[in-house]
């Protein structure tokens, strides 16, 4: 029977409960352990596919098509497993299962509540994972803070799970704050006791408290929490800020956090953990020896956590480059307003990034333009490709006033169309193209150069496509369809071979990167960079760089 860690978080959000999982789980399967997580997430939307970025970050696509929160991206890149459907779960499709169940009369006419049916409900999702006896651990974090009115559900949830499984099969890793305060030269222990009680209140109770700090926990803090809050010294845990959340396992394991959690779920013990290649990386990210600047052009630049998924990628290409990748977060909308010189001067790599809407095109097609004429490296994801087909054909093919029908309907050069099984949808939610489709490379293509392969697979977002009517005066001035659908002639890939690198995709590599696998694309976007930057320092330099 697969044995859970409930991964809960109290005092205040943005703690880093996915990280702290993640790094868990990574330590785990580093022990030899079949391990996944899930994320239980109490917002009453159905998923965070119609959320914008500003409210939530990225949304994160699996390869079976759901649309999901970010914290999913943790999970993979920090254990290189695919996620899917079943490692996501929300409010709203909790509710929206159970309302439909009772549409169809399933509960006998029975009065619908909370308790049991919602939390019925939450604990089936929960243990969805486990039915196919794949999984030795599940662990699943719990979205919100403690105290929440929206968290409430799941907690009780896990009250009665926690009864039926058994102490030795269930485990609650609290997070928690220990702030601070300067002007006392003193960490409190107080928000944490309130948490714990919090959680007392709808009867459960930490087996492990992991704490965030910014200053060191002694012994007697330690035995002061461990006291108050009813658990073992040792099941103290400090978390303290990491230079990236790349040092977290590590951080974790000399706390013993994953040892403590097999000995409460009575576990071996087995190896000690296997982290040979992530130690390899860490070094190779801490000591560079060289370093480029990519500007990432966008609309939603400033918030992070909107291109969560590019900006780590970048992170584990440059580790395997060892490359520091200084990225330049620049709008897309500053661009529209004339100073793009500027603001695109000293990049090595221009990367334009996805989106939807009409808000701030113009600027990433000024960026393309400007990286296109002046053969600094291109990357153009989604609307990004989306943008590069347009601005060659406008300031290539001459059509001056072509455009997507996603930006002006009436333009006589729709040259990215709608895709035709989506022109009659209404329902917005859950419809796009998503997940993964299969992309045949051409063999004479860079994606094919980068890949090492002619067949792959990538996750999709989105409604807009290439328009096939105009690909043949494309390949004909120079922009080449590299990659396609084998089934539908979709073009997944445009690239400028005469350009020394310039690749736009209509998929997303950046879902697929991970520690352990950087995606081949933003390697070769990167080693692009370091050409291009070495090129600007010495013909010397540049030949060598060459070899890349």
């Amino acid at each position: 029977m697969a044995k859970y860690v409930f991964v809960t978080g109290g005092v205040t959000s943005s703690l880093g409960k996915g990280i702290i999982a993640a790094s868990l789980a990574k330590l785990l399967q580093a022990r030899g352990f079949k391990v996944t997580i899930q994320k239980l997430d109490p917002y009453i939307n159905v998923d965070p596919g119609t959320l914008n970025p500003y409210e939530h970050g990225e949304c994160y696509v699996t390869d079976d098509g759901a649309e999901t929160d970010l914290d999913l991206g943790h999970y993979e890149r920090f254990l290189s497993t695919p996620t899917s459907q079943a490692n996501n779960v929300t409010t709203g499709r909790i509710y929206q299962y159970v309302i439909n169940k009772e549409r169809e009369g399933a509960y006998l006419g029975k009065t619908v509540q909370v308790i049991p049916h919602i939390t019925d409900e939450i604990k089936r999702r929960i243990t969805l994972l486990a039915q196919n006896n794949e999984y030795d651990i599940i662990i699943t974090e719990i979205g919100g803070t403690v105290g929440d009115i929206e968290s409430l559900p799941y907690i009780e949830s896990i009250r009665p799970l926690q009864w039926e499984l058994g102490d030795e099969n269930c485990i609650i890793v609290h997070l928690t704050l220990i702030p601070y305060l300067k002007a006392a030269k003193e960490l409190k222990t107080k928000p944490t006791q309130h948490s714990v009680k919090l959680m007392s209140e709808n009867g459960l109770s930490p087996d492990i408290i992991v704490c965030r700090t910014e200053e060191p926990l002694n012994a007697d803090i330690k035995r002061k929490i461990a006291l108050f809050c009813n658990v073992k010294q040792d099941a103290v845990i400090e978390a303290a800020d990491a230079e990236t959340i790349y040092d977290v396992p590590l951080h974790m394991m000399r706390e013993n956090l994953d040892a403590i959690c097999l000995e409460k779920l009575e576990l071996p013990l087995r190896n000690e953990p296997d982290l040979k290649n992530w130690k390899s990386f860490l070094n190779k990210l801490k000591h560079p020896k060289t370093k480029v600047v990519v500007g990432l052009v966008g609309k939603y630049v400033e918030l992070q956590d909107a291109y969560k998924s590019i900006l780590e990628a970048f992170v584990h290409a440059g580790a395997v480059n060892e490359c520091k990748v200084e990225v330049r977060n620049i709008h897309s909308e500053e661009i529209e307003k004339g100073n793009i010189r500027s603001l695109l001067s000293g990049l090595d790599g221009i990367l334009v990034a996805p989106g939807f809407g009409n808000r701030g095109i113009e600027g990433k097609i000024a960026a393309i333009q400007y990286a296109r004429e002046q053969k600094i490296p291109f990357f153009g994801i989604c609307l990004g490709m989306q943008c590069s087909v347009i601005e060659f054909a406008r300031n290539v093919l001459g059509y001056s006033t072509a455009n997507s029908t996603e930006m002006d309907k009436h333009t006589p050069y729709p040259v990215i169309d709608i895709m035709e099984d989506q022109k009659n949808i209404i329902q917005m939610g859950g419809t796009m193209r998503l997940g993964a489709y299969e992309c045949e490379l051409s063999l004479d293509s860079k994606a094919y150069e980068v890949y090492g392969k002619q067949y792959i697979s990538e996750r999709h977002r989105h409604r807009w496509e290439f328009n096939n009517n105009f690909l043949e005066a494309f390949e004909k001035a120079g922009m080449k369809a590299t990659g396609r659908n084998p089934k539908t002639g979709l073009v997944e890939v445009v690239e400028i071979p005469e350009h020394p690198y310039f690749i736009g995709t209509q998929y997303h590599p950046e879902l697929k990167s991970t520690v352990e696998n950087p995606h081949p694309l933003f390697v070769g976007f990167i080693q692009a960079a370091m050409r291009y930057a070495a090129s600007k320092k010495s013909p010397v330099t540049a030949q060598t760089a060459e070899s890349l």
